[in-house]
């Protein structure tokens, strides 16, 4: 079976744009999240967010298509092309059919469907945006990304709510290895901030309120106080590549997408399961050859909702039994918010640069220590550590659980 190479990161958070911005704010423990502005505070319960700050899509798209691209298709392209540059990647010719895009999302083209609504329902319009379908329809980042590079391999979308990403970059790495193809660009985008996406998830009464503190400590992961998510948006794309192909080149290996596991609960729609998640996490360990006590750190799915974290709390030491209490485990969330079906990319940049720099970042805002929830969750301040194996965890609604495993180059 061929190895996977991760030889490019792009990402575009709350913590800015760009993986130097994305890095700097989780090793400083500096929270995305503030007071809301793509919505008018009066018109929400729960008026904070994770928004991306200072993005301007010129700078990423051309002219004659900034039209035809919703917000979270902006970032998806944004995310691909720094880490197609970051990758030293050219292809061209033949090798154009071999390097495909794998995108997940949650959402999609939430601004561009809420802005057609407003226009039908609110406004009486007789006609919206020519160009709405394109803009909302899930698979329009995959779409552009693939067109900007002219990547002509096997391009996919995965919507598998806030798995989605995970599972994205998961199934890249199956389809290099089974030799479908040489290079993918895999990740997600997400940018859900709209009125009717944040009235639906305050409907469900999971967002967390803004605290005494402020916005900033209002994603409180694994703490005792935590009252729950705190919605996000973004986007990061990885540079999967076969091993010996990125050798070969002289690529910069940051580190091998070792393994991908992948299971459903078959349960509950919204509360997760157990046992599931816990056989993605051994699917994972297996495929990467790795024993539990090889890990040493855990990037949670760790939302800050009360079950969510005292039940991953759980699968974590099913998994790793007594090693459990020596792995090292946070949520970067706390930090970037839940961007959907972004999030697992861009805890997966954040895993693999855990790994490549020996730097874990923290879970801030841990206040309280909760006795359901008592493993080492690096709180509020970023560890010096040396890790050569690490795991990302995504359980999404739907029981749809997927797991990375990534190793440190040797």
């Amino acid at each position: 079976m061929r190895r996977v190479a991760i030889t490019g990161l792009g990402a575009v958070s709350a913590l800015g744009v760009g993986v130097p911005a994305f890095w700097d704010g989780l090793v400083s423990g500096r929270s995305g999240v503030r007071e809301i502005t793509r919505v008018q505070a009066q018109e929400l319960n729960r008026p904070i967010a994770a928004e991306v700050p200072d993005f301007d899509p010129a700078l990423w798209v051309p002219g004659d298509r900034l039209s035809l691209l919703d917000r979270f298709a902006q970032f998806g392209l944004a995310a691909a092309i720094e880490a197609y540059r970051d990758s030293g990647l050219t292809v061209s010719g033949e090798a154009c059919d071999r390097a495909g895009v794998s995108i997940g999302t949650g959402l999609g083209g939430a601004t561009a469907e809420d802005e057609a609504y407003e226009r039908i329902y609110k406004n009486n319009a007789a006609r919206i945006h020519p160009f709405t379908i394109p803009r909302l329809m899930y698979n329009a980042a995959t779409a552009h990304i693939g067109m900007q590079l002219g990547l002509r391999g096997p391009s996919l979308c995965y919507s598998t709510a806030c798995a989605a990403s995970t599972h994205a970059i998961g199934e890249a790495g199956e389809i290099i290895r089974s030799g479908r193809a040489d290079v993918m660009m895999a990740g997600g985008a997400d940018a859900p901030i709209t009125l009717g996406v944040m009235r639906a998830w305050d409907a469900m009464r999971i967002l967390a309120p803004i605290p005494a503190g402020g916005p900033a400590m209002a994603c409180r992961p694994f703490s005792r106080d935590r009252q729950g998510l705190v919605i996000g948006e973004g986007a990061a794309v990885v540079v999967l590549e076969e091993w010996e192909r990125a050798r070969a080149r002289g690529a910069r290996i940051y580190a091998e997408l070792a393994g991908y596991g992948a299971t459903a609960d078959a349960g509950h729609i919204t509360q997760p399961g157990i046992d599931a998640p816990v056989r993605a996490m051994q699917i994972a360990l297996a495929q990467a050859g790795l024993p539990p006590e090889a890990v040493g750190y855990v990037n949670a799915h760790g939302t800050g909702t009360p079950l969510n974290d005292s039940t991953e709390t759980t699968i974590i030491k099913r998994v790793f039994g007594s090693h459990a209490e020596r792995l090292a485990v946070s949520s970067t969330k706390s930090m970037h918010g839940h961007a959907m079906g972004a999030s697992g990319a861009l805890e997966l940049v954040a895993t693999v640069l855990a790994v490549c720099r020996g730097v874990l970042p923290p879970t801030i805002n841990y206040t309280v220590p909760d006795p359901e929830c008592d493993l080492d969750y690096v709180p509020n301040e970023a560890r010096e550590r040396d890790v050569r194996a690490a795991m990302s965890n995504s359980f999404a609604f739907g029981g749809l659980n997927a797991v990375l495993a990534v190793t440190r180059v040797a």
